[in-house]
């Protein structure tokens, strides 16, 4: 069974949809390798400029697959190659929009930290019970999480395995925007949908220079900023947009 679904649904965006929902969508070595080849292609796909990735009503993706897992060395643990699987998305060239309905726990808020934005439903549940299982996070959990939340809220997370819902996401910066359950996907289209129809070398841009500043001394990402946007007016893209905006028109952009 294929474990994870590809949909288009409108033009350049797409939709993946984790799709193990007798396991709440936990996030099997297939899964994983599935959601990697994804990634890969959709990343040099011209067509596609946004990435929506979401699972079910129940859950966004309730953590790794336990049953593998229970038996596996560490030396079966570094052969899967994993940090492989998760680069794909970290490193993707296009925005990617997490749609999270119901759990988001251990893998799963990772992937959904993977993402540039995220959507959440009102029921949605963020965790990192890894530690419950005498474990820790392995793909970002003590990094994005710290860094997007804070170290006080995000240890007490950790260190006690507690979830938060998706209002206290909201509140705490982890989650963009929180809306009604079943609004979860048109919310997250639509927003992918609105970045589609922007320049795209702008976006591409702005993603890698806001993700990479991140860790750099304010004057040198302050410096890295300056040159993309310098690089930008040499753009047919820019003429375009430009050219639109003083005439009143509404812009196609090329890519180019």
């Amino acid at each position: 069974m294929t474990t994870v679904l590809l949909e288009r649904k409108m033009p350049h965006v797409a939709l993946l949809r984790l799709n193990r929902p007798e396991a709440r969508n936990a996030l099997s070595p297939e899964l994983r390798l599935e959601l990697r080849e994804h990634f890969l292609s959709l990343s040099c796909d011209d067509t596609c400029r946004a990435i929506v990735i979401t699972g079910d009503m129940r859950a966004f993706a309730a953590g790794a697959d336990i049953k593998a897992m229970a038996d596996m060395t560490p030396a079966q643990m570094m052969a899967q190659g994993d940090e492989q699987n998760w680069a794909a998305i970290s490193q993707c060239l296009k925005p990617v929009i997490a749609a999270v309905n119901g759990y988001a726990l251990g893998g799963g808020c990772e992937l959904a930290m993977h993402g540039d934005i995220i959507v959440a439903g009102e029921s949605a549940k963020f965790g990192q019970p890894e530690v419950r299982l005498g474990i820790m996070p392995g793909a970002g959990g003590t990094q994005r999480l710290t860094r997007s939340i804070g170290k006080y809220r995000a240890m007490k997370m950790l260190l006690t395995g507690s979830t938060m819902s998706a209002t206290e996401a909201h509140a705490a910066g982890l989650v963009s925007e929180v809306v009604p359950d079943d609004e979860v996907v048109d919310a997250a289209l639509a927003i992918a949908s609105r970045i589609a129809a922007m320049p795209p070398l702008a976006v591409a841009e702005i993603k890698r220079v806001a993700l990479s500043g991140m860790d750099l001394p304010l004057d040198a990402a302050l410096m890295l900023e300056r040159r993309a946007a310098y690089l930008l007016f040499g753009t047919e893209d820019k003429t375009i947009a430009m050219r639109a905006f003083v005439e009143k028109k509404t812009p196609t952009f090329s890519g180019r």
